[in-house]
């Protein structure tokens, strides 16, 4: 690794086709499939880690965006193991705050302030009713509670307020590029956190095709095909099933779902940037013939 990260110098990276990003998680979910319990086993200790940082009064729930990219350094490392024969590991999950923390912290405020401003950019288009909504926490009366949901949905099907959203995640996409890759820079390039974001957002706008094509991929299979299923099942069953069917069936593909996600973004991150490495096959080898 470079032992100075402010030294100047060129990071090469790989404009792939858009069907790339239908391969990247594709070998993810291969990578994941070949260590389930490993992966599922790191995924619950992350998000229990960070429901108790959540809990922490007053600093919690700013301290777990600031920190995602710290622990998104776990799961980079994870892979970055597995595809070299070893096994994810629970406390690979906690490495990144032993490499270059300070950076990756800059990176979790860059993804704060990021998306705090693309959020208050709805009221540019529905006149900040979104934000009176979010901004007013749900009341401790039942009646007013329903109410107050009762208004919640109204506003969330209301034609501008899904505009508004739209527009919040357009204002929000060029954070997201900067971010995409920005922590595999950092542990596996030693990046400081200007330069990771500024390569980071480079290779995102020329990959635009994959990511693209990657997002919608990401949509169907987590979003509706989930929803086609539960819909399936509702019209089929009684309505007392319903719900036990869908906790035994989707949950476990949620947590499936979720682990090939974070085992994507090493998959991405190492086609764009690593095109060229020689890596431990995603299948085991066919045995030699006598």
């Amino acid at each position: 690794m470079n032992a100075n990260p402010d030294t100047p110098r060129d990071i090469v990276f790989t404009v792939h086709e858009p069907r790339r990003g239908v391969a990247w998680l594709r070998d993810a979910w291969l990578l994941f499939s070949r260590a389930r319990l490993p992966w599922l086993f790191m995924l619950a200790t992350y998000y229990m880690v960070m429901m108790a940082i959540e809990l922490v009064p007053l600093a919690g729930q700013l301290a777990v965006p600031l920190v995602k990219p710290v622990f998104a350094v776990g799961f980079l490392a994870a892979a970055w193991t597995q595809e070299r024969g070893g096994l994810p590991r629970v406390r690979d999950l906690f490495l990144g705050f032993r490499s270059n923390l300070a950076a990756l912290l800059v990176l979790g405020l860059v993804f704060v302030v990021g998306v705090a401003f693309a959020v208050m950019a709805t009221s540019l288009v529905d006149g900040g009713r979104l934000l009176d909504v979010l901004s007013s926490p749900a009341p401790a009366d039942d009646v007013a509670r329903e109410a107050w949901a009762a208004t919640l949905t109204a506003t969330l099907r209301d034609p501008r307020t899904v505009l508004a959203m739209a527009f919040a995640v357009l204002v929000a996409l060029p954070t997201l590029a900067a971010l995409w890759f920005a922590p595999g820079l950092v542990v596996f390039q030693d990046l400081s956190a200007p330069a990771a974001l500024g390569y980071s957002l480079k290779a995102a706008l020329a990959n635009w095709r994959p990511l693209a094509v990657y997002g919608i991929a990401v949509f169907a299979l987590g979003g509706l095909l989930p929803a086609l299923a539960l819909g399936l099942v509702s019209s089929a069953l009684p309505a007392s099933a319903v719900g036990v069917l869908a906790i035994a069936l989707l949950m476990p593909y949620a947590f499936f779902f979720a682990a090939t996600l974070h085992v994507s973004d090493y998959v991405s991150y190492r086609d764009v940037f690593h095109a060229g490495e020689t890596l431990a096959p995603l299948t085991p080898a066919a045995p030699p013939r006598d």
